[in-house]
This record gives structure tokens, sequence and C-alpha cells, in this order.
């Protein structure tokens, strides 16, 4: 029986059971992330230290393979979690994850690395969790959720920066992914004893089927839209680190731009919730949309005439701020045009999209870099988004309902 108090059609305030399920899915969230983003830094010079580190394609290789498996993954077991449930598929997943981390801590050469960073990605846990997520609060908070999760990945990347580079010098890179396997399990402790159970499910469900949510009219929108957004953000890092350099900011020094611009996001984020209840979504959306183009044109002007240090930590606060918008609203949007039986596949299929997107951003974007230069990066970034803007102009964004979960 519950025991949480009624919750009226029209509250925009989470129930205690809602801050829980939130809090502690975001905490997963934060410890898996956090184990990704401390090799991210430091991963590319230190496997020059092992067997078959002069060999720049396959390290190469070896730091973007994780999201091509992810991306592999992220439906099948966006569909699991439909059928089995997702508590079970989450830890399953940080099981895998946490066994790929093992493997790459005792990896002696690039192709072991190789192996543990494809078993990482295999363990993609992304689209169970929010989909869980979905499952216990009600559309009127989700986005507020969603953006516990954005929240705590930020800062787990801001964190990693400061973290990384000592953390790799006192422990080494097989150090580091020893950490990120104790995350793991510390992730799947968090599942297990904290996280709410999940709610049973209807008598007779339908099975959801995967054919429901790949043409649906508004969620390939937003499918194209989470996959130009994290091409874009991984390509943009392929060019953003020299042009702070540039500036004359050591790169020991960056974090000191990238921590008040990922913090001062998190300031605005109310000004979504307040938009949200009102109405106006999908303005915010497309808002959002148009600010990561301006930004990217901004880029573009910076990397053509010199870039300057304050200007450049503006159009970096502006990204995430546009990111951190994009990140909260848009997989809640999904939860809530897909199917209720097809919730997994759907948020499957988006956490794939979002993987193809990071894999394209690297390797795309390191490619124009090479090829063009950075001018031709912004260009090609600008472009993306153009078209993202373009083809989803006419998303609709449902009002949230405020029915209780029941829990």
């Amino acid at each position: 029986m519950s025991t949480t108090a009624p919750v009226t059609v029209d509250s925009v305030a989470m129930t205690p059971l809602e801050k829980r399920a939130s809090f502690s899915l975001a905490a997963i969230f934060a410890l898996r992330m956090l184990g990704l983003f401390l090799v991210l830094p430091v991963f590319v010079l230190e496997a020059r230290h092992y067997p078959g580190g002069d060999n720049t394609a396959l390290v190469g290789l070896a730091m973007g393979v994780y999201g091509l498996t992810q991306a592999l993954m992220q439906v099948p077991l966006g569909m699991a979690s439909d059928r089995w449930g997702r508590k079970r598929i989450i830890v399953l997943g940080l099981g895998v994850f946490a066994l790929g981390s093992g493997l790459a801590a005792l990896a002696t050469s690039v192709e072991g690395l190789l192996v543990g960073r494809a078993l990482q990605g295999a363990g993609a846990v992304s689209a169970a969790v929010t989909a869980l997520l979905a499952d216990q609060t009600r559309d009127s908070v989700r986005t507020k959720g969603m953006a516990l999760i954005g929240a705590s990945i930020g800062l787990m990347f801001a964190l990693s920066l400061v973290l990384a580079p000592p953390l790799t010098a006192a422990v080494g890179l097989g150090g580091v992914f020893a950490l990120t396997l104790i995350l793991a399990v510390a992730g799947m402790a968090v599942v297990t004893w904290w996280t709410p159970p999940e709610p049973p499910k209807a008598p007779n469900t339908p099975r959801g089927k995967l054919m429901d949510v790949l043409f649906h009219p508004s969620l390939w929108r937003l499918n194209l839209g989470v996959f130009v957004l994290h091409a874009t953000q991984l390509g943009m890092w392929m060019a953003v680190p020299a042009l702070l350099t540039q500036t004359g900011l050591a790169p020991a020094s960056h974090w000191q731009v990238y921590l008040p611009a990922v913090l001062g996001s998190f300031v605005l984020m109310g000004g979504l919730f307040a938009m949200e209840r009102r109405g106006y979504l999908r303005a915010v959306l497309r808002a959002a949309v148009l600010l990561l183009l301006l930004v990217q044109g901004g880029l573009l002007l910076a990397a053509s005439s010199g870039p300057a240090l304050w200007p450049l930590a503006t159009l970096l606060f502006l990204f995430f701020v546009s990111f951190n918008i994009l990140e909260a609203s848009q997989p809640s949007l999904v939860s809530r045009l897909a199917p209720p039986e097809s919730r997994g596949a759907a948020l499957g299929v988006y956490n794939a999209l979002q993987s193809l997107g990071l894999f394209a951003g690297g390797a795309v974007g390191g490619s124009l870099v090479k090829w063009g230069g950075t001018q031709v990066l912004f260009a090609a970034c600008c472009a993306a988004v153009a078209v993202w803007l373009v083809l989803g102009w006419g998303m609709q964004a449902p009002p949230p309902k405020g029915q209780s979960t029941g829990h």
C-alpha cells in the first residue's frame, strides 16, 4: 500500500517516492559516467605507454569502440527491460560494464584496452534507467527527474576534468579503470537497495513492438536531435581545447573555464520547468536548438579570426545552457510520446542514436580537423544543427499529464 500522500492532478511537486527514484537513478548515472569521463582526458596520452600505443588508429579505435558497442546494445537491452523488468537489466548491464572495466584494468596492450572498452560499452543501461525513471514519475515532474540525471552527468564531466590528471599520475590508467569497476559495483548496490521497486505491470499488458517506435512521427525528430546534439558535442571537443590553449590558458587550467560554464548553466534550468508548466516547452526546445546553432557560428568566427578567452568562455557557457535543456527535455518527451509497453524500446533507440552521435562526432570531427582545420569542423556543426532545426521545427510537445503514478 502506498505511504505517500495523494497527488493532485495539477501538482508539480515531486512526491517522496519520485524524489527517491530520481536521485537514486541520477546516482547510477553519476557513478557510471564518472568512471567513463575520468578516462577521456588521459586515455590517448596513457595508451602510448602500452604495446601498440604507437598505432594512433588503433588507439583511436580503442577510445571510440565504447560508443559503437553501446549503440548496438541500447535497443536490445531497452526491449529486454520492457519484457523482463528494468532493475534486472540495469544490474546485468552494470555487471557487464564492471567486467569490461576489469579487463581494461588488467590489459597489457592496446588490443586489451580495446576489448575492455568494447565490453564496457556492451553494458548499455541508459535506456533501462531512463525508462525506469519514466515509470516512477508523473509527466508533470518527469523533466525535473531527467534534469537531475543531466545535471549528474554534467557535474561528473566537470569533476573528471579536475581529477583525471592527478589521479592518473598516482595510479596509472589501469588504476583508473579499476576505479570504474568499483563505481559500477556501487551503482549495482544503488539500484538494488535504494531505487524504489518497479511499479507492477497491468494484467495482459501487450508486448511492445520495435516498429511502433521506429517510425513514430515525433520520435524520429527526437532521435535525429539527440544524434546531432552529441555528434556536435564530441566534434566540438576535437577543437575547443586547442582554441582555449591559443588564448594563452594552459591545458591544466582549462577546467577553470569548463567548471563555471557547467555549473552556471544549471542555474537556468529552473526556467525550463517554469516554461514547461506554462505550456511553452515546444518554444523552449526550438530556442535551445537555435542557441546551439548560434554557439557553433560563434565558434566558427573564433576559429577564423583568433579566439579570445572571455568570448570563448561565454560561448561554452551558452553551449552548456542549450545542451542541458535539450538533455533534460528530449528524453522526457520520448517517454511521453512512446506507447507505455514500448517505452524501453523507444528509449533504447533514442540512446542508440545518442551513442552513434558520439561515435560519429569523434570519428568525423577528427577527420574534418585533419582535412580542413577547425573552421571546416564548426561549419559542419552549423550545417548539422541547421538541418535539425528545420526538420524538427514541427515537433509536437504534448502537455504533461499530472495523474499519480500509483505509488
